[in-house]
């Protein structure tokens, strides 16, 4: 009873107290065993002295299981003791290990955008160090994002859908509606090549980003609409997107809906449902993992960047600065009408923030995971969405910053209002 007290009550203390207890606590139950056994060496002579006999053969016999059965017991509880010890030096270590990972983790979230531009101009211009990365892999580390993604969500996410149902609704139909559009126009603005047009079309009809939820973060905006709007515009991509790309690419070239319903649920929906899943039964244990979801979720959309850009590279060089050109204007315009259009509804800053990252931020991974199933006879189809990758992660943290010094601004002024407002009462 007492080790298991001692257990109880030492996993709250600091390692340090920890091993100056078990350590104290080792001691003192050495110091009783060889009192212990001093008293028995003493009692073996004292014995015959006292009564004038010498000790039966039961005495002798009863006195040894006496003195084997304490010792067995003392032993026992400093194995446990130690045994305690090692389990607490390899919870330690453990621990530092994950902090490390923790921290190298924060590191790639905090710099994702420059490390995926400077994979991708490796990619670019020495593309026979990414050669390795086949385009095959592009469904499966997808697949990984997705289910970091399902790692994050709770069901009492989607609560935000019943609480606030016209932001959820009025932020699916911008994002389903202004960002195909802006593609197809921005196609014939720039008269772009069917195979290229394609991938911006792709990019175009997909769902919200991951990124946008870190970059509503960043900027002080609504973040449990922009969870739920990835969540809810996530849920739809298998049927919007298929319908979406017939609708603005179909003229042009030969759209499978049914394949890509089906490739959306299998890359999409059955990771997400999986992570959503063992989230809810592994809760102790996601929570753990989901700090390292940065690094890995990085790691796969940098795989991604790399395969893409490294099997073009020779056709980017002729038309990269095109191609650039018209992902940065899809970006940009996603990221203004989307606000304006809640301005003119008269959502309050923080929902007009979230709607606007939440429609410029598309998951440009699965508009190349697209691409190469579904469109492998255009090879730059699947290039949109690589550059996109890289570029709306800048210019989200760029619009992060932006909003931020507006707030500061804000609260400048409005600190500067109550403090003017205070002197002229006391005129007053």
């Amino acid at each position: 009873m007492r080790l298991s007290s001692l257990q109880v009550s030492a996993d709250g203390l600091i390692p340090v107290i920890i091993d100056h207890a078990l350590s104290d606590a080792a001691e003192r139950l050495t110091s009783v065993m060889k009192r212990q056994e001093e008293w028995y060496r003493r009692a073996d002579k004292i014995h015959p002295c006292l009564f004038g006999r010498e000790k039966s053969s039961e005495e002798t016999g009863f006195l040894f299981l006496r003195k084997k059965f304490i010792e067995t017991e003392f032993s026992f509880k400093i194995k446990a003791l130690r045994k305690y010890s090692e389990e607490k030096n390899r919870r330690g270590r453990r621990r530092k290990k994950l902090k490390t990972l923790e921290k190298a983790s924060n590191f790639v979230g905090k710099w994702m955008a420059l490390i995926v531009l400077a994979v991708a101009a490796l990619a670019l211009f020495a593309p026979q160090t990414c050669t390795w990365i086949r385009t095959s892999w592009v469904n499966y580390l997808l697949g990984i994002v997705m289910f970091g993604m399902g790692l994050t969500l709770k069901a009492s996410d989607f609560a935000e859908v019943f609480k606030h149902p016209k932001d959820v609704v009025l932020g699916a139909v911008c994002q389903f509606t202004l960002m195909p559009l802006i593609a197809f126009v921005l196609c014939k603005v720039f008269r772009l090549p069917t195979e290229l047009a394609v991938g911006v079309i792709l990019v175009g009809t997909c769902p919200g980003g991951t990124s946008s939820n870190v970059m509503t973060y960043l900027s002080h905006g609504d973040v449990p609409l922009s969870v739920c709007m990835t969540a809810v515009s996530t849920l739809l991509a298998p049927i919007m997107t298929p319908l979406l790309t017939l609708l603005y690419a179909g003229q042009t070239v030969d759209v499978n809906v049914g394949a890509m319903f089906l490739s959306v649920l299998r890359v999409v929906m059955l990771p997400i449902v999986l992570g959503l899943v063992v989230n809810h039964f592994f809760g102790k244990f996601t929570e753990k993992a989901a700090k390292a979801l940065p690094l890995v979720s990085t790691t796969a959309i940098v795989m991604i960047v790399a395969a893409v850009v490294s099997v073009n590279s020779a056709r980017l060089m002729t038309v990269g600065g095109l191609i650039v050109a018209v992902v940065v204007c899809h970006n940009l315009l996603g990221y203004l009408t989307g606000y304006l259009v809640a301005k003119v509804l008269r959502l309050d800053t923080t929902k007009c923030r979230a709607i606007s990252i939440e429609v410029g931020m598309q998951n440009s991974g699965l508009a190349t995971s697209l691409a190469t199933t579904h469109f492998a006879q255009y090879p730059l189809a699947a290039v949109p969405g690589a550059v996109f990758s890289v570029w709306h992660n800048i210019s989200g943290a760029l619009l992060a910053g932006f909003f931020n010094y507006r707030t500061r601004k804000a609260q400048q002024a409005e600190a500067a209002g109550a403090s003017e407002t205070n002197a002229s009462r006391e005129d007053a």
